[in-house]
């Protein structure tokens, strides 16, 4: 009851953040302010506050006052086989049986262990920018060319918690496949990029 409350009151204040009643660089009411307005225990204000931070809507300290953030840097997405040039940090690497899907797109028999590797992509600022998940058989090489597919999703709960953002948050979904010289799959990936972060534009 109280993780539903919590996360009720994370919407509630977003969509006051959004409707103008606090701007960037404003002060939130404290907890307890807060807690008595709403009726609830602080405990649950504090953890819609954490929710908040982790989302980057809002900033602050534990046990300080929070304030509404400053929106993201906007980036723009145009070759998806770009490296990425900042921090990244490695927070999965479980090799993993292939599905109906990743057999396909790497021509391989479903059910084949492949190794994989989830990546964070960190901005200057230290937030997380894009999720990248790579997948490939035997060693990871070079390759001669890539092919790119581009769809949406809506964020699992272990993908919103690493790029800060609410469940079912929606994100651009880029398929990136890379290929050797003969047009073998070498790897295949999945980029994760949330829509309030990314612009994607296509090259002409």
């Amino acid at each position: 009851m109280t993780e539903a409350r919590h996360r009720r009151i994370a919407g509630d204040l977003r969509r006051r953040i959004d409707a103008g009643e606090w701007l960037p660089g404003d002060a939130l009411p404290s907890r307890a302010e807060l807690a008595a307005e709403l009726g609830v225990h602080p405990q649950t204000v504090r953890l819609a506050y954490v929710l908040l931070r982790r989302a980057g809507v809002l900033e602050g300290q534990e046990r300080k006052a929070v304030y509404v953030a400053h929106p993201p840097a906007v980036r723009t997405l145009t070759d998806a086989d770009a490296p990425w040039p900042f921090a990244c940090e490695a927070t999965d690497s479980r090799s993993c049986a292939a599905s109906e899907e990743l057999a396909a797109r790497l021509g391989v028999a479903a059910g084949v262990v492949l190794r994989h590797e989830t990546v964070e992509c960190l901005d200057p600022g230290g937030r997380s920018a894009m999720l990248v998940s790579s997948w490939w058989r035997g060693r990871r090489g070079p390759h001669a060319s890539f092919a790119a597919e581009l769809g949406c999703v809506e964020l699992t709960e272990e993908q919103a918690h690493a790029l800060g953002l609410l469940v079912d948050a929606p994100a651009f979904r880029v398929v990136r496949t890379r290929f050797d010289h003969d047009g073998r799959p070498l790897e295949t990936a999945d980029l994760l990029l949330p829509m309030d972060r990314w612009l994607v534009r296509l090259a002409s």
